[in-house]
């Protein structure tokens, strides 16, 4: 069970401690490409995980705008764990507002996660690559006489063999559906695809395979299009994560500015205008992004009406903290010189680690259509 906060502690203030704790084997995981046991572990007993869950079902109930505060906090620690607990707050947080599950499943689900249990939706797949562009799954969930046949590959399933619950996108004649996978089942195969990869490597989002996977009936948990309500949370709580790792960045070389006494100068590098300069152009753009952010997650209030009219808004955040994020980590390798492409600092593994952001939806192009084709329909409405 949650140890819960207590009165008076905010989820930003329990982000903070879990970031202290992840930060200390942040460097060791992503060396070794391997998601913390204890990371997890730590998820589960604070109750951070039941960010988004309702009060009522043993979780916080937060808002968007505090879910997306603690995220920003907890990624200073570690990125690859605040994006395994990034999928289970973004999942719970859009479900408590479009319920796509019957209450029986949502309740369950949710009472599942007080318990400590790790969700993620599985959906991606090698040919169809991400479900934003549309398409059906490969993955297939057939019909018998005791129960669902699974089989398929799902790619980028991030938290790997941690995960207790798995939703798992499939073809089911003809037709989208969502499946529970539990992760206790037989025919259940990881493949450990994730480990060098350039970004997250310590958040296990390897590929898993599902050989003959019966599970229940009752266990088709979503069926048709799952996807027709826009999710607010996902692109809010991604970007999140990767506003935290640039703050992460900012600090180390901040530190690292303050500490570096070269010979010929006797004196930190902190005390140079030039270097004065350039943290002040990070801290500018950190401001920036993070003032756009917090003001869209806070204009958010859950209401269906509202859901199609934040896409712009949404994308435009996305964007402003992706691409901050990467020319933040970039400059801040730039300051600390030579050192910073080794593992003696963070600042490479911060470098890589921004990089995802702009591989996850809306990104790109995309994302500035949406805004652009939003301000040309508010000025012609003029």
């Amino acid at each position: 069970m949650f140890m819960h906060v207590t009165k008076g502690q905010t989820a930003v203030t329990l982000a903070q401690q879990l970031a202290a704790e992840f930060a200390a084997r942040a460097g060791e995981a992503d060396r070794l490409g391997t998601l913390p046991q204890a990371d997890v572990d730590s998820l589960k007993s604070s109750g951070y995980l039941g960010l988004s869950v309702p009060v009522e079902f043993g979780g916080m109930g937060l808002p968007l705008v505090d879910c997306v505060a603690a995220q920003v906090e907890l990624a200073q620690g570690s990125a690859s764990t605040a994006l395994v607990a990034g999928m289970q707050v973004h999942i719970f947080g859009h479900q408590r507002e479009v319920r796509s599950w019957d209450e029986a499943w949502y309740e369950r689900f949710c009472r599942a996660v007080a318990e400590g249990a790790l969700f993620n939706s599985l959906a991606s797949e090698p040919e169809m690559g991400s479900p934003s562009r549309g398409g059906l799954p490969a993955t297939t969930a057939v019909p018998t006489p005791d129960g669902w046949l699974v089989n398929g590959r799902k790619t980028w399933s991030t938290g790997g063999k941690h995960l207790t619950h798995m939703l798992v996108r499939v073809n089911v004649e003809g037709e989208a559906g969502v499946v529970l996978i539990t992760a206790d089942l037989p025919g259940i195969t990881w493949e450990a695809t994730w480990s060098d990869s350039l970004s997250l490597r310590a958040s296990d989002s390897h590929d898993v395979i599902f050989t003959d996977v019966l599970i229940p009936r009752d266990h088709l948990v979503e069926r048709g299009d799952s996807q027709a309500a826009p999710n607010v949370w996902f692109p809010m709580i991604m970007s999140a994560i990767y506003l935290g790792t640039a703050v992460a960045a900012r600090n180390a070389v901040i530190q690292f500015a303050l500490e570096r006494v070269p010979t010929a100068l006797g004196k930190p590098i902190a005390t140079l205008p030039k270097i004065q300069r350039q943290i002040g152009e990070i801290d500018v753009a950190l401001q920036a992004a993070r003032s756009l952010l917090m003001e869209v997650a806070a204009s958010w209030h859950g209401r269906d009406e509202d859901r199609q009219a934040m896409s712009a808004r949404l994308a435009a955040a996305k964007t402003m903290v992706t691409e901050t994020a990467n020319d933040v980590t970039d400059k801040a390798l730039r300051i600390a010189g030579g050192s910073a492409i080794t593992r003696a600092l963070p600042l490479e593994r911060y470098f890589r680690d921004a990089r995802a952001g702009s591989m996850q939806p809306p990104s790109g192009d995309t994302a500035l259509e949406i805004v652009g084709r939003a301000a040309i329909a508010a000025f012609e409405r003029q």
